[in-house]
Order: structure tokens, then sequence, then C-alpha cells
């Protein structure tokens, strides 16, 4: 039997996947193309344990997707609309920081 959550509780849970830094990272990273762990690990810099573990959360949330290339892995975003999430929370932000001059100018420039 399947039991229905409250939409309110689906988008916490996806609010809360989306709470740490790195996952945002990726997730920019693979609107932008799919990309392979391997180019992952050389542009976010961190251990590939560590990688990985985002890797799983972003899966098991089913923002992510994994195939395989050869001997590479490939992730890709499940949807469009994960791209426009981001954009939403940087649109945030800008309101948010518009009075903050020094945080805006990052904030624009790191597309």
């Amino acid at each position: 039997m399947t039991t229905s959550i409250p939409i309110n509780q689906a988008k916490a849970d996806l609010f809360r996947t989306l709470g740490h830094p790195v996952r945002i990272r990726v997730l920019e990273m693979l609107v932008a193309r799919p990309t392979s762990v391997r180019d992952l690990l050389a542009e976010i810099g961190i251990e590939s344990s560590s990688l990985s573990q985002q890797l799983a959360v972003l899966r098991r949330a089913g923002l992510v997707t994994s195939s395989r290339e050869g001997s590479l892995v490939v992730y890709a975003v499940t949807t469009n609309a994960v791209a426009d999430l981001l954009v939403a929370g940087r649109g945030i932000l800008d309101s948010l920081w518009s009075d903050t001059e020094g945080l805006l100018a990052e904030l624009r420039g790191s597309s």
C-alpha cells in the first residue's frame, strides 16, 4: 500500500535535499550539460567519496540520473524544472540582497 504525503511535506523534503552547497553546485553544473563524475570532481574539488554521497542524495530524490559512457559515469538532471528552481533561488537572493552591492555583484557574476 502506498501512502501519499502532503504537498507541504514533499516540498520540505525537496528543500532539505537542496540544503547543501555541494548539491547546489552539482545541479548548477548539470543544468548546463550532462557531466561526468571526473569533471564534477575536477570542478568542485572535493573528495570522491563526498561527491558520491551528494550524488546519491540527489539520485534518491529523483533530481539526477546517471548513465555509463564507456568508462565514465555521466550525470544529468531529470527535468528542466531544476534549472527553473535554481533561477528562482537566484532571483530571491537578488531581491533580498539588492541593498548589498558586493554580494549582488558576486551573485550576478557567478552564473
